[in-house]
């Protein structure tokens, strides 16, 4: 199979505490890392990127990105898939060529813009055309970002969802969903469901979030952010034996 082949059959037939867990690699050595740990795929994140190119979240420019999600393909045997934020204004024709010549086998693709919603029927019509273009060779993970801009209603965001898998998405993410809200997710969207877990050990384990209705779990930055307070606290301790 090819790798998206592979990508997707991680999708099916999950069992409930069994979710797909993805970690986030930010760049060549933290994908080695992960995948010589044994995970089957990976998920890059666009704040995790961004980071360590020294930019702000979502202030990357779209050809750093690329070449940053290309470094982590070429590093790695596993599939990855790319999170490319709101598309950075390319055509989706444009946008899929682009992310295809990464290697990437899937994308995360945000429906809000400034920190403001999309119209739901607009942004599904773009992901019709990013599906069109890219046919079966991209894993198109949707994401829905009502809960992180203030709708608190599940059914805002299974409304959102319904569009999106109407117009060709493979998943749906709705990002920062708090997890008693995941069963009632789980049973109002068709097809696989991201959910976002934590490593601190306050939140849902990935187990825990896959019982209530998560296919796979994404962490966002929190590798690359975890790293950074690691080499922290190693360069504190190296300027305390100057």
């Amino acid at each position: 199979m090819s790798k998206v082949e592979v990508f997707r059959a991680l999708h099916r037939g999950r069992l409930p505490g069994d979710p797909l867990v993805l970690p986030g690699p930010w760049d060549a050595v933290s994908a080695r890392v992960c995948a010589e740990a044994g995970f089957p795929a990976l998920a890059t994140p666009s704040a995790g990127v961004a980071a360590s190119l020294g930019h702000e979240d979502g202030s990357t420019p779209a050809e750093e990105m690329f070449a940053a999600v290309a470094r982590v393909v070429r590093a790695v045997d596993v599939p990855v898939s790319a999170d490319i934020e709101g598309g950075y204004g390319l055509a989706p024709k444009e946008l899929v060529e682009r992310l295809l010549e990464t290697g990437a086998v899937g994308c995360n693709l945000e429906d809000s813009r400034n920190g403001v919603l999309k119209d739901p029927r607009e942004h599904a019509d773009w992901l019709a055309e990013v599906r069109a273009a890219a046919g079966d060779q991209l894993f198109v993970n949707a994401r829905v970002d009502t809960f992180i801009r203030g709708e608190r209603s599940p059914d805002r965001a299974i409304e959102r969802a319904a569009l999106y898998v109407a117009a060709g998405a493979d998943c749906v993410y709705p990002i920062g969903a708090p997890a008693d809200a995941l069963p009632l997710l789980r049973s109002g969207i068709q097809g696989p469901v991201n959910v976002h877990g934590t490593l601190d050990g306050k939140g849902p384990s990935p187990t825990e979030l896959g019982e209530l209705g998560a296919t796979r779990v994404t962490f966002g930055p929190g590798l690359q952010r975890r790293a950074a307070l690691a080499l922290r606290g190693m360069a504190d301790e190296l300027n305390t034996r100057r």
